[in-house]
């Protein structure tokens, strides 16, 4: 049994702290992978979408190596389900909050696995991570900004995500904000 169900929030951080990388095309080819892992484990679960978000899915930015995927599902779905059927094949839960549910794969008892990944049960709707993605990939100079508070950030908060996601949130949310505005409802 993993040892990481008894770790506190510090010890993983001190364990699993953020480290940023180039932008790797290997990336798309990751998420690829686990879209097909995911649609056959889901197969018997009503599914909407399953995209590529978070930094690994904008185009030549800094990002952790860690691939992030968002599994949208209709409102009538069982989310709790979803993430059973997940736990039961080696998933890991992260969080449970209102209805949204993290998991994680590639996470070790010795540090991060070779290929890592952060799984988003969502209901369709709650997507804003879309959005945000696809302004990024349309304008490369916004992109770049978020780089570099990326890597500003990276240091100061090595072994603190949370804190090292609550810096970045103004600026998550003043383009996620103008990305609905241009976009409406793409999703």
């Amino acid at each position: 049994m993993s040892k990481l169900k008894d770790m506190t929030l510090e010890e993983l951080w001190e364990l699993f702290p953020i480290s940023l990388v180039a932008h790797n095309d290997k990336w798309a080819d990751d998420y690829k992978e686990m879209e097909t892992t995911l649609s056959v484990l889901l197969s018997g679960h009503p599914i909407a979408r399953i995209s590529h978000i978070g930094s690994t899915a904008i185009q030549g930015i800094w990002a952790k190596d860690i691939v992030d995927v968002m599994v949208e599902m209709p409102e009538s779905a069982d989310m709790e389900g979803v993430a059973q059927v997940l736990e039961q094949h080696g998933f890991l839960r992260m969080c449970t909050a209102q209805k949204r549910i993290s998991l994680n794969k590639g996470y070790t008892d010795e540090g991060f696995a070779d290929k890592v990944y952060h799984i988003h049960l969502r209901y369709s709707g709650d997507n804003d991570e879309l959005y945000f993605r696809d302004y990024l990939n349309q304008h490369p100079s916004v992109a770049k900004e978020y780089e570099v508070l990326k890597l500003k950030l990276w240091r100061k908060h090595e072994h603190n995500r949370d804190a090292y996601t609550a810096a970045k949130a103004d600026f998550v949310h003043r383009w996620t904000a103008e990305a609905r505005m241009i976009y409406r409802n793409r999703y």
